[in-house]
């Protein structure tokens, strides 16, 4: 801030050795060396003192025209409510600072309630924190312009107006810094109350009874949530889970992390969310999607992801940190009632019981295979890299284990279903 006011801003012609002002002499606290100069002992003569107050209205209109040239967020015609309300705010702003330069010592814990509050209100009202700070530094600048001008034309000392100029910047820096401590505790709160919103929206969304469409409506529209034709649900492991911010998920994601089962909602997800949602959970956490569906059936997509969360758990699928179920709706099928498809595969193997562990896995290979290819000998042969003649053999033995079953549509579909399901474990069991 010196360089700002010692280099062109400064007063000019006015020395250190100049006189008293209007005959007052300026009681001066000497400077102790290697020590900055307080701003308690930067005293505004007391003939001085009345100029300054009387400067406020038109160091005020300057610094508005300067700040609505400047700030767009501020340039609204002055007769406006606003403009009205703006205007007394920077001539309050004007007249404390300058009551302050007069008598630094003077209470102003009520100057900083307002300015604190001054700084709630600017977030309240829409506007940025960069748009309240550059308002201040116009502001200030416009101040020291034209009280530097008025000091030189008064005949301060230069050192005299430089000290002012330090305790004016140290004091505005300081009530500027209670603007934006209001202004974001203002947007903490909002922050805070916007995510207790969306937290029970979410709570509503997946809950086990669908609410009406106008209640969620309603809770949508408090929580600044547009509320969406369609969603996923994405059940999340806790296990390595990082933290995480609406930037790298997304705005309009609902998530809770707070719970034993976390969950992560998306609207209308396309291929760019499902992407951070992948780079947000790395290489230690994983996440299952659920299906897209229509937002009131958002728990029957949780439901689903966290069948397929535990599934990979068990290495039953994989996928990735984001499994995804409409890749797994065979393993999803296979293992929606396991007892039940356990007994069918009982049943419908239950030729192959008599023969050896090697025997059996060498024949349901073949049977599958022979299934998927719908008989293709060379095809079977190539995929389980034997040779045909090994495949006919095969396939003779099984024939004679399962008779006219092989040639009955809903038999063969079971025998797959029985199959298929054996596999998944093997496979499970043997990663």
């Amino acid at each position: 801030m010196r360089t700002e006011h010692s280099t062109g801003a400064g007063p000019q012609g006015v020395g250190p050795g100049a006189g008293p002002v209007g005959g007052a002499t300026l009681v001066r606290v000497p400077a102790q060396p290697g020590r900055e100069r307080s701003p308690a002992e930067a005293v505004v003569p007391p003939a001085f003192a009345a100029r300054l107050r009387g400067m406020a209205p038109r160091v005020t209109a300057e610094a508005l025209r300067e700040v609505r040239r400047a700030v767009p967020a501020y340039c609204q015609p002055p007769e406006s409510r606003f403009g009205q309300v703006f205007a007394a705010r920077v001539h309050l702003a004007v007249r404390h600072a300058f009551d302050h330069l007069i008598d630094p010592s003077s209470p102003d814990e009520r100057w900083r309630a307002e300015f604190h509050q001054a700084g709630r209100v600017e977030f309240q009202e829409g506007r940025t924190s960069d748009a309240l700070q550059t308002a201040v530094r116009i502001g200030t600048r416009v101040a020291w312009r034209l009280l530097s001008v008025e000091g030189q034309h008064a005949g301060v000392p230069a050192d005299t107006l430089f000290g002012i100029a330090d305790a004016l910047f140290l004091y505005v820096d300081t009530l500027s810094a209670v603007a934006i401590e209001g202004y974001t505790s203002a947007q903490g709160e909002a922050s805070g109350a916007r995510e207790r919103r969306r937290r029970q929206l979410l709570e509503l969304l997946l809950g086990s009874s669908t609410a009406p469409h106008g209640t969620l409506q309603e809770y949508a529209g408090a929580a600044e949530w547009v509320l969406p034709e369609q969603v996923a649900v994405i059940a999340l492991d806790r296990r390595g889970l990082p933290e995480a911010e609406s930037a790298q998920l997304g705005s309009d994601a609902l998530l809770d992390l707070e719970s034993d089962h976390p969950c992560l909602l998306l609207p209308e997800p396309d291929d760019a969310a499902l992407e951070r949602v992948a780079a947000w959970l790395g290489e230690g956490a994983r996440g299952a999607l659920g299906p897209v569906v229509p937002v009131a059936d958002a728990a029957r997509s949780l439901a689903v992801a966290r069948r397929v969360l535990e599934l990979a758990g068990r290495g039953l699928v994989r996928g990735g940190p984001l499994v995804r179920s409409g890749d797994h709706f065979t393993e999803l099928t296979l293992t929606a009632d396991e007892f039940l498809v356990e007994h069918i595969a009982k049943t419908a193997l239950a030729p192959f019981d008599e023969l050896t562990c090697r025997q059996r896995e060498r024949l349901e290979s073949t049977l599958l295979a022979w299934l998927d290819t719908r008989g293709g000998v060379a095809e079977v042969a190539s995929r389980l890299d034997v040779h045909p003649q090994t495949v006919r053999y095969r396939m003779h033995q099984v024939e004679a284990l399962f008779g006219d079953r092989l040639t009955d549509p809903d038999s063969r579909f079971t025998i797959e279903i029985a199959l298929r399901s054996r596999r998944l474990r093997g496979s499970a069991s043997g990663s």
